[in-house]
């Protein structure tokens, strides 16, 4: 048994946390977030780009090249690791939080919860680690403005969103640091998020967006990407249907590989569902390209047979380490999957249910390399509401949602009454973060043309985005 113990014996008065926070602000001004953009010792986007692409599988870096160049909010997308340099000097309280890592408006998202309940969380955490909280607001910040502007809103109309979403964030936190520690642990997760944070407009977005989602599951998967194989066996079973480039077939060595890594993975899960997935049996495993910044990683999906015709599809993607990781100067973990998936399980308010990570053995040159990847249910009722295809009158109902959100989950690692003591009711930070967004969107919207440049000059290798 582990010697470490939870300190409970003591009780700090929310009075003395709340004054921490404020003494922080003689040290970091809260207006301080209002700064020019790093310009030195930053790489340049053609060496961002060549360093981020290695370990990827080398015949889809093109692709993942092609998807970047498709406008600037895509290339922010795919850099979260060139963004984290820039924000290294920036003004630092000094609190830590478990970050998302790449807290774009992209990322926030619909999945359905164990009991079929549809919530809105963070999505993604490719990039979790902990430290400055700031870094996930100014990342949200400035990829509402990149959004916007794709989107056709105006200067006012995008620089309003960003500032929204610092607002929402302050008032959010400041709400947190009120109620009891129970009930912020699982707070603003469903649809009644839209009247805390004044996004009433964004209901019907919601309400498509979850109906969705709602049919969005293994069911469509089977229907759309299988045909049923019964031709060995004489039992039916459903097999994938290739569909270059996304999805292609595997050979026998690479879906046995594919098996041992989910019999493995099952052990990472809770011990109630350990016996769930060993209901299930796998009829097929495919390779699946996803994403953006995880074009040329690892990644493939399982068909598995329940109950009675039941269909489960899981997904197994690599895990990458954290771009943030060496800007911060954290050790790489025993297991990227696991930082990923312990990293969710902090963060959002309820993960998946078959979320766990394994180890997987896959083709290298004339061998196999072992890669880290985590595990999860590929459809489990996702869906999401697209920041850049919203009307331009509706961005800032989206930045104060986004906003409130990334507030309570980072009062799931942080004390919210730290970051409340810190930033009180001031308005100048909402109006600081949404200034240096702006900066940092021209920022990203010249790193996008030198990109364009780049492969216009064939110094970089790009393939026409797929559908």
């Amino acid at each position: 048994m582990s010697n470490s113990r939870i300190p409970l014996r003591s009780h700090t008065p929310a009075e003395d946390v709340l004054a921490r926070g404020r003494a922080v602000r003689d040290r970091v001004p809260r207006t301080a977030r209002d700064r020019a953009v790093r310009a030195d010792g930053r790489p340049s986007v053609v060496e961002f780009v060549e360093a981020s692409g290695k370990g990827r599988i080398d015949e889809l870096i093109p692709l993942r090249i092609g998807r970047m160049i498709a406008s600037p909010f895509a290339f922010y997308r795919g850099a979260a690791g060139l963004m984290a340099t820039d924000l290294a000097d920036g003004p630092d309280t000094g609190f830590t939080a478990q970050l998302c890592g790449d807290a774009h408006a992209g990322n926030f998202g619909l999945y359905g919860t164990s009991r079929g309940e549809i919530v809105m969380d963070i999505n993604d955490f490719d990039e979790t680690v902990p430290g400055p909280w700031e870094w996930d607001l100014e990342r949200l910040a400035a990829s509402l403005v990149l959004a916007g502007r794709v989107g056709g809103a105006d200067e006012d109309e995008c620089r309003t969103a960003a500032a929204d979403a610092a607002r929402s964030y302050r008032r959010v936190a400041a709400a947190l640091a009120e109620r009891p520690f129970l009930t912020t642990w699982s707070a603003l997760a469903d649809e009644s998020i839209l009247d805390h944070v004044e996004a009433e407009d964004l209901l019907d977005n919601f309400k498509k967006a979850a109906k969705k989602a709602r049919k969005n599951n293994s069911d469509k998967v089977v229907k759309k990407w299988t045909h049923i194989d019964d031709h060995e066996t004489g039992i039916e079973s459903h097999r994938f249907v290739a569909d270059p480039p996304i999805l292609t077939t595997v050979t026998q060595e690479v879906e046995d590989a594919a098996i041992d890594a989910l019999e493995r993975y099952g052990r990472t899960l809770r011990e109630s569902r350990q016996g769930l997935l060993a209901r299930f049996a796998v009829a097929d495993i495919a390779f699946r390209i996803v994403g953006t910044g995880s074009v040329g990683l690892h990644s493939y999906v399982a068909l598995l047979h329940g109950n009675s015709g039941e269909v489960l599809v899981l997904q197994l993607k690599q895990a990458a380490p954290s771009s943030l990781a060496p800007v911060l100067g954290i050790a790489a973990p025993k297991h990227e999957g696991k930082r990923i998936v312990q990293g969710a399980r902090l963060v959002q308010t309820e993960t998946d249910i078959l979320l766990g990570w394994t180890t997987m053995s896959v083709p290298a040159g004339n061998g196999t390399r072992d890669l880290p990847f985590i595990v999860r249910q590929f459809r489990n009722l996702k869906g999401g509401i697209a920041p850049e295809e919203l009307e331009p009158h509706d961005l800032d109902d989206y930045g104060r949602l986004a906003g409130a959100l990334l507030a309570r989950a980072h009062a799931r690692s942080l004390d919210p009454r730290l970051i409340s003591g810190y930033l009180g009711e001031d308005e100048d930070f909402d109006e600081a973060i949404a200034a240096f967004a702006v900066r940092y969107a021209d920022r990203t919207e010249a790193d996008h043309e030198e990109l364009l440049a780049a492969v216009r000059a064939g110094k970089l290798p790009a393939q026409e985005p797929d559908r």
